[in-house]
């Protein structure tokens, strides 16, 4: 029986599931956010409505957003009342559907190479997968 399943049994867990999620997620935006603030503040990115364009400094960015990502899924995982694995991967399809809404978003717009776009909205779902697992190693079933 799925967790979400299990969870009407009991109101608590569907909210304690929700908010690993959405605190899973708000870790990814609001790190990766206000890393790329910091980066802007100390000019080692150029201005926002110049793009992106500095193959070093889109590698740096693609580093720094997996690791967030990875982290994300790791806490979605922690913080779930049950089947921590499922809430890493739901989180990380909410992330493939928010990168591929910003891939849409962006596709015209020259504020970057468009296959950075596309590496991040494809990556989110096995990132919180790899945070998922490795929140879960060691621990028992």
């Amino acid at each position: 029986m799925s967790d979400l399943a299990l969870s009407t049994k009991s109101p608590g867990r569907l909210g304690r599931s929700v908010a690993a999620i959405l605190i899973g997620f708000a870790t990814v935006v609001v790190l990766s956010t206000a890393t790329d603030a910091i980066l802007h503040a100390l000019k080692i990115y150029p201005p926002t409505e110049q793009g992106l364009h500095d193959p070093l400094l889109i590698l740096l960015a693609l580093a720094y957003r997996s690791a967030f990502t990875v982290a994300g899924g790791w806490i979605a995982a922690r913080l779930a009342p049950a089947a921590p694995l499922r809430h890493a991967l739901i989180l990380g399809v909410l992330g493939l559907a928010a990168g591929t809404a910003g891939v849409v978003a962006t596709w015209n717009l020259d504020l970057g190479p468009r296959w950075y776009a596309i590496a991040l909205a494809a990556s989110g779902l096995p990132l919180c997968a790899l945070g998922g697992w490795l929140a879960t190693r060691g621990r028992p079933r």
